[in-house]
């Protein structure tokens, strides 16, 4: 009987397992420069015993299969591969092979039998530096182990990848660690890596793509409970190219973390923090203070920070630009007004603000002197702010573009109106989203310019917005080419036409969805004046549209590119009438909840589709199943919704 000897386990079978890490020092072969597996001119690393008996030569074509040879042989076989096609050809072999491929790191490829360690410089050409040009991402079913490693093999001579998404995890075999094993041995040009609702994962595998990917700019963790402050350390220390950062519900993140963030990435410029109970104001105060001269994106989210860190943000944001300030329930007015005053935030461009008790008439007053150069405003849900607190801001922040006001019930008439009356040099764009105390008044406005600059009006779901508010509104804008008025009740043809009359500039895009007493008047008034200009038009839920205005639309609208009349009075007459015209630019086109088309229309949209991307027919309960399979074999092109 004849005894061999070798260190480590005795899996010494087809299917062996994988080791966790085949190049301990008890590998069973040399790293020489050739592969020699009974070398005479040296004596074999031994401590167990391995018995060859009778067996391996009575049966020899088991015992001989390459699957015979333990994990440490086959790395050191896979690992002198060259880059490239060969490499992906044998990872395809099993998973074994795949498995142990991925676990390769870039300095343990040998090239020409050398590995890295006789100073063997391999060329570019052959992949090894690439430049991440490629992108991935996993969901769901499709998160596993198995396939980031096969992307970890496979992008490695295609350019090597760039970034890489992973969103939820397969229930029965979901991404773990070893899969960003295998994405940080094999992908060292990774740039952007986003993980979303991986639960499976924890620091080891974050600590290994920081250790293998030292190129990453852009790092995303949401809903990745087991991932803590240790992560952001060794990104931290190993990534010193980051410049953007999210976190978001990763409760056992916290201010050591971000703290390190700060002091060790000198190139970072966005981070937002949302729902991370762990984080409280030191951490936010030592990002801010020691990224202050870098940082210019800021978003912090359902955090239980105080007035500290608002303080500390006026104090050293001086380079923020962008500002984001939602759901923090224990800033009070006091730290907004310290912001303001601060003066750090002379480059702010634009803020929001969203559901903050804190922000009161005399906070925002102070927010707009602190940030004199602020073109984009939104705030949402603030419950305290008057029509005195946004009257205070637009005097003092005169340099407003872009103004969004979203369910802000104590914003009148008198605010609204107050903003033109400061802001109409450059007032570019207003928005109302369910602001319900803006309502129809008989008041005494002082007189107001006209705004040349101003050009796009949204009001959504505003019920006490009517007649006479538009009315007045469209003389101040006389050069509006976008206009949204959806879920107005209210508005009639009695307020639009004014609106239309004032406007000296070609419309581009009119919505009035939900406006219920828009009748066709309104529709042939926008079709005859600005049809050359108009490129979307959206009527859904006027029900007093009628074939009458796609009439119109078929013999005036050249450009139109997106036509939504669902839920109206439109049939089969109407949709004869737009094939009939010259519609060659019309792209998207829905009839949804049409009940008067019917399969009549099916000729029509035929021709139709013959420049259409997308058509919409859901709901048309007159439409049969055999004129919706027409449709299909037809517009094999288009995307058809029914």
């Amino acid at each position: 009987m004849i005894f061999f000897f070798f260190s480590g386990n005795d899996d010494f079978y087809p299917g062996g397992r994988i080791y966790p890490n085949p190049k301990e020092p008890c590998l069973f072969l040399s790293l020489g420069r050739s592969v020699d597996y009974f070398p005479l001119q040296k004596r074999s690393r031994v401590s167990v015993p391995f018995d060859i008996n009778r067996e391996w030569f009575d049966e020899p074509k088991q015992k001989t299969s390459i699957e015979s040879l333990p994990d440490e042989c086959l790395f050191e076989i896979l690992r002198r591969l060259p880059v490239g096609q060969d490499r992906s050809v044998c990872a395809s072999v099993s998973k074994r092979w795949l498995m142990l491929l991925s676990s390769i790191c870039e300095n343990e490829i040998c090239s020409n039998g050398s590995t890295q360690d006789d100073n063997v410089v391999v060329d570019d050409a052959e992949g090894l530096s690439n430049e991440g040009y490629l992108s991935r991402s996993l969901e769901g079913k499709k998160a596993t182990d198995v396939r980031l490693a096969a992307i970890a093999v496979g992008t490695a001579s295609r350019g090597g990848l760039g970034k890489l998404t992973i969103r939820g995890s397969n229930s029965d075999r979901g991404v773990t660690n070893v899969g960003l094993k295998a994405i940080a041995h094999g992908c060292p040009s990774l740039k952007v890596f986003s993980v979303f609702d991986v639960a499976t994962i924890d620091d080891e595998g974050l600590i290994e793509i920081a250790s293998g990917c030292h190129k990453l700019e852009k790092l995303d963790l949401c809903k990745c409970p087991n991932i803590s402050d240790k992560t952001l350390i060794a990104i931290s220390k190993k990534c010193p190219n980051l410049a953007e950062l999210s976190i978001e519900s990763c409760p056992n993140i916290g201010n050591e973390g971000l703290q390190a963030i700060g002091k060790l990435c000198p190139n970072l410029r966005s981070v937002s923090i949302k729902g991370c109970s762990g984080v409280g104001d030191q951490g936010v105060c030592g990002l801010m203070s020691s990224a202050s001269y870098v940082l210019s994106k800021v978003k912090l989210e359902s955090l239980m920070v105080s007035d500290l860190s608002l303080a500390t943000i006026g104090h050293y944001g001086f380079q923020v630009t962008d500002l984001v300030l939602s759901g923090l329930p224990n800033v009070s007015e006091k730290g907004f007004w310290v912001m303001g005053n601060g003066r750090g935030l002379q480059k702010l461009n634009s803020i929001t603000i969203e559901c903050c008790q804190g922000l009161t008439d005399t906070a925002i007053e102070a927010v707009g002197k602190g940030c004199p150069n602020v073109k984009n405003f939104q705030l949402r849900k603030c419950a305290y702010l008057s029509d005195k607190g946004l009257v205070s801001f637009t005097r003092a922040a005169l340099s407003i573009e872009s103004l969004k006001l979203q369910e802000c019930h104590r914003i009148t008439q008198i605010g609204l109106f107050g903003v033109f009356f400061h802001c109409a040099a450059k007032l570019k764009v207003l928005t109302l989203i369910s602001c319900y105390g803006i309502k129809d008044l008989d008041l005494d406005l002082p007189a107001i310019s006209p705004s040349e600059s101003f050009w796009s009006l949204t009001i959504r779901d505003c019920p006490g917005f009517g007649d006479a508010n538009l009315a007045l509104l469209g003389k101040l804008c006389p050069r509006l080419k976008h206009v949204e008025l959806s879920g107005l009740q209210r508005v009639t043809d009695v307020g639009f036409l004014p609106l239309l009359e004032c406007s000296e500039t070609g419309l581009t895009t009119v919505n009035l969805s939900g406006c219920l007493n828009v009748t066709d008047r309104v529709v042939l008034s926008v079709v005859n004046s600005y049809g050359w200009t108009l490129q979307v038009l959206c009527l859904d839920g006027c029900t007093r549209v009628t074939d009458a205005s796609m009439m119109a639309i078929a013999g005036n609208c050249p450009m139109l590119s997106d036509l939504d009349v669902s839920k109206s009075a439109i049939t089969d007459t109407g949709i004869a009438a737009l094939a009939r015209g010259n519609q060659i630019s019309l792209e998207i086109l829905s009839f949804s909840g049409c009940v008067s088309v019917s399969d009549k229309s099916i000729p029509a949209f035929k021709k139709l589709g013959q420049s259409l991307a997308g058509l919409n027919i859901k709901r048309c309960s007159a439409i049969s199943n055999r004129g919706v399979s027409k449709l299909q074999e037809h517009l094999w092109t288009c995307d058809i919704l029914y």
